[in-house]
């Protein structure tokens, strides 16, 4: 299956050309780092791109002080990871192994080098890319959660890390790894905590906090005028953005939970053109913000728009969660669906400690050798049972229907009746939970049978589609399941535009829209070209 970046073999010996390297000298300054001197700490800002002429940089573990690649970086090669595109900070500790001369360039005299000269652009975002992806299969991180088997927040904490790809190292409370940790900062090895670097232990861990450590939204600037705002960072936001930066215009797309959507959540993707071997959709809508990186579209998240407002002059001014805000001549609506809440008892007090909406690799880690309930019939549903039954002894599909035909692919379906770990059970739902802190069983409710009691160490609810509208109820018209009407049905101009000018809505969101990921990311594409009418049209 594909992954988000070629092997680290990618990170070691790739030259830049010689051009390439004397546009880097005539943007930059020579600087001489004498041997021992730190470059850079986890959490500073990532403000200059770093070419290495002479001398040898090395990557140390941030806890031990210890070199941690056993190959370190020297002449020819650069510093720097996939989030000096956005300008986020450093997750690498950095050291000059002995006196190195470098050439350093601020960061945005060096994106316009970037975007002026691509193939040396191609050559600097493979390398990070690849960077990014020794991290995350890397056990040694800057990032560092204690107890997520333990602890609910610190769970929380390792969700948002891992549908953002952002890299991690979890260590089990009072195992070695965590007692050489902890004692490096001054914590308990018994008890959870969430550490970046060897300086900081997060009290009352939540997202925003780890979003703020690593520079997410720092170059987001309070009441900014932008040309397009773009709400949800699924498959349509995403390609949205890609195609808006390629225009030129200043695009912002934000996103409250984690880049990808609900398409994130899918483990694999085997019928999007382009992979024969299949994609999981975090790494497709991963691969899709870098692009859009690279054509200078920012991400903001986790923030959650709050309030949209129109201007008598047309334009619009949203206010996020967070009290900022930002003034845009045009909106797109990417925010997609979420799965619904059951109406279960005790449903909300298993969220996080049994009960989950997502099966990726974070969640299937505490379903090894345990049985596993999964709610719903759709393509999401059918790909979440063919991955868990990978870590699970035996996964159950619960559908309320009589058959699979209507809701979930073909080829999908057949692979789940063909597997020995997998039992389909038709006209079935959840009537009870069941365990003290953490879900220990459920009880099934099937017509024509006696309710049943079976073991359970996770339910994954893929069931139902809400669209996230709520904050434009009184700015477009809705249909009566609340998805945004576009085109002729709200007597608009364009296919994706809504009956508020201005306002455009693709993906999942929109009604009407077919519910799969290739259908959003050409949703999210073609509306950039009547977005960029709107927009020329209003400017000065």
């Amino acid at each position: 299956m594909e992954t988000i970046g070629r092997d680290l073999a990618e990170m070691q010996r790739t030259p830049l050309a010689p051009a390439h390297v004397a546009a880097i000298r005539e943007a930059g300054r020579e600087v001489n780092y004498a041997a021992g001197k730190l470059l850079v700490r986890p959490g500073d800002p990532i403000d200059r791109f770093v070419y290495i002429e002479e001398g040898e940089i090395e990557v140390l573990n941030p806890f031990t002080g210890n070199r941690l690649l056993p190959s370190t970086l020297g002449p020819t090669q650069f510093l720097g990871e996939i989030s000096f595109l956005s300008g986020g900070n450093w997750s690498f500790q950095l050291r000059a192994a002995q006196d190195t001369r470098v050439i350093e360039v601020p960061r945005g005299r060096m994106l316009e080098l970037m975007a002026h000269i691509p193939e040396m652009s191609d050559i600097i975002i493979t390398v990070f890319a690849a960077r990014r992806r020794w991290q995350l299969e890397s056990t040694e991180n800057s990032l560092v959660l204690l107890g997520e088997e333990a602890d609910r927040d610190v769970r929380r904490i390792a969700a948002f890390a891992s549908r953002n790809r952002i890299a991690y190292t979890s260590l089990a409370l009072g195992s070695a790894e965590a007692k050489t940790v902890a004692s490096s900062c001054a914590v308990s090895p018994e008890r959870p905590a969430v550490i970046f670097g060897r300086d900081l232990v997060i009290t009352d861990p939540t997202p925003e906090k780890v979003a703020r450590l690593l520079g997410f939204n720092r170059e987001f600037v309070d009441n900014e005028a932008i040309d397009v705002l773009i709400v949800g960072a699924g498959p349509a936001g995403v390609a949205a953005g890609v195609y808006a930066g390629a225009e030129g215009m200043k695009a912002l797309v934000v996103e409250d939970t984690a880049i990808g959507g609900q398409a994130g959540t899918s483990s694999r993707i085997e019928n999007y053109m382009g992979f024969p071997t299949g994609i999981s959709g975090a790494d497709l809508v991963w691969r899709g913000e870098v692009q859009a990186m690279k054509f200078s579209t920012r991400f903001a998240m986790p923030l959650r728009v709050d309030r949209l407002e129109r201007h008598e002059d047309g334009g619009f001014t949203a206010t996020f969660d967070n009290g900022q805000r930002v003034r845009a001549r045009a909106v797109v609506v990417a925010t997609g669906v979420q799965y619904r809440r059951l109406p279960i008892d005790r449903l909300a007090e298993f969220e996080g400690a049994g009960v989950y909406y997502a099966a990726t690799e974070n969640e299937a880690r505490f379903c090894r050798g345990g049985e596993v309930i999964i709610i719903g019939g759709g393509n999401s549903a059918g790909q979440a049972a063919m991955f868990l039954s990978r870590f699970a002894s035996h996964v159950r599909l619960l559908v309320r229907g009589k058959s699979l035909a209507s809701s979930m692919s073909s080829y999908l379906s057949t692979r789940l009746d063909a597997d020995p770990a997998i039992s389909i059970e038709y006209g079935a739902q959840v009537a009870q939970l069941h365990g003290t802190d953490h879900l220990e069983a459920v009880t099934i409710r099937q017509e024509g049978k006696d309710d049943i009691r079976v073991p359970a160490c996770g339910m994954f609810v893929m069931v139902g589609a809400a669209p996230n509208t709520g904050w434009l109820t009184d700015l477009v018209q809705l249909d009566d399941k609340g998805f945004v009407l576009t085109g002729a049905g709200a007597d608009a101009a364009s296919p994706y535009e809504t009956s508020c000018p201005g306002i455009f809505a693709v993906g999942d969101v929109r009604a009407g829209s077919v519910k799969r990921v290739a259908s959003s990311v050409g949703e999210g594409s073609v509306v950039i070209s009547k977005v960029w009418e709107h927009v020329n049209q209003r400017r000065p």
